[in-house]
């Protein structure tokens, strides 16, 4: 199925070289980053520690680490945003969970704003290279601030692991595994809401209720129809330098309620995996919730039979 907006658009497409994409992936602390590269072509950035704020009019209280951004295709278009003006939580790839109940308070640990919880950043246990590629081990934990004093609700993992491939065509590709467990006997509950989870934020040029493309599992392409449906894979892009540029977001069989709910914001590039949009669930102490996700970045526009092969890869566990 090739995307129906393809006839619309007029576009000239940058060349990509299978160059990048043929190079061995490595992963390299610089500063407050782990800077993970396929030859010299950056792919994508992990924020460890808080950087600097992008500029002056964001409060302190948005500072953060543990997150993904920016993150590139092969032909260096970069898809994701950091710190956006109409919603400067937004952190390219992040995790946190928003309507919250822990001990009988209501940390919300998504809207950084309202300072009632926060996801901080904790260290960075193992950074790697190898023929297989690269990846690191970090941890962050989930702080409730609406407690007599900050307290740890969830301590989680994250494990990244990133190669690059030419056949078809240059792809980048990021799996990522989030482990979260309960840090004391309380569990943390999750009522019905309509997003928290595993978020992904577009890149500025795609905002608009008419300027992001997207693509799901289900063939659905209407960013209103898509929003609190369920797929096992959903393509998020738009132009960028000239050319289309994208993200497939591939949901792993093994997750909580798979295929898991979108949501999909009418106006933004933001896409959220929320499992908490079919009823309460939460986490308990013992039980570790588990969360596994890959992401394709490519240059031009991607087809759902492209997709689908994808994410038959990832599922078969290749």
């Amino acid at each position: 199925m090739i995307l129906p907006f393809l006839a619309r658009l007029v576009c000239v497409l940058t060349a990509v070289s299978a160059g990048a994409a043929d190079a061995p992936v490595t992963a390299k602390r610089e500063g407050k980053q782990i800077v993970f590269r396929a030859g010299t072509t950056e792919m994508f950035r992990y924020q460890a520690e808080p950087g600097e704020l992008p500029r002056a009019d964001i409060k302190e209280t948005f500072v953060r680490g543990g997150y993904i951004h920016p993150v590139s295709t092969p032909g260096g278009r970069v898809v994701t945003d950091d710190f956006p003006r109409n919603h400067i939580h937004h952190h390219g790839i992040w995790a946190p969970w928003t309507h919250t109940e822990f001990e009988g308070r209501t940390p919300d640990f998504w809207n950084m704003g309202d300072k009632k919880g926060l996801v901080e950043f904790v260290a960075v246990d193992k950074v790697w290279s190898d023929t297989s590629g690269a990846g690191l081990i970090a941890r962050h934990k989930f702080v409730d601030l609406l407690a007599p004093e900050p307290k740890t609700a969830l301590n989680e993992v994250w494990e990244i692991r990133a190669k690059a491939v030419s056949s078809p065509k240059p792809l980048f590709i990021i799996d990522l595994v989030s482990t979260q467990t309960c840090s004391t006997a309380s569990p943390l509950k999750l009522p019905l809401y309509r997003y928290g989870g595993l978020g992904f934020r577009g890149n500025w040029a795609w905002n608009g209720a008419t300027n992001g493309l997207y693509l799901t599992s289900n063939g659905d392409t209407d960013r209103l129809k898509i929003n609190e449906t369920r797929g096992k894979w959903a393509w998020n892009g738009g132009v960028l330098d000239g050319g289309i540029a994208g993200t497939a977001i591939l949901c792993h069989p093994s997750n909580y309620r798979f295929p898991q709910p979108i949501r999909l914001h009418p106006t933004e590039p933001f896409f959220c995996y929320a499992p908490q949009q079919l009823g309460d669930m939460e986490i308990k102490p013992g039980e570790p919730y588990i969360a596994r996700y890959r992401f394709v970045t490519a240059d031009g526009a991607m087809t759902k039979a492209e997709i689908d092969r994808l994410w038959d890869d990832y599922a078969a566990g290749k």
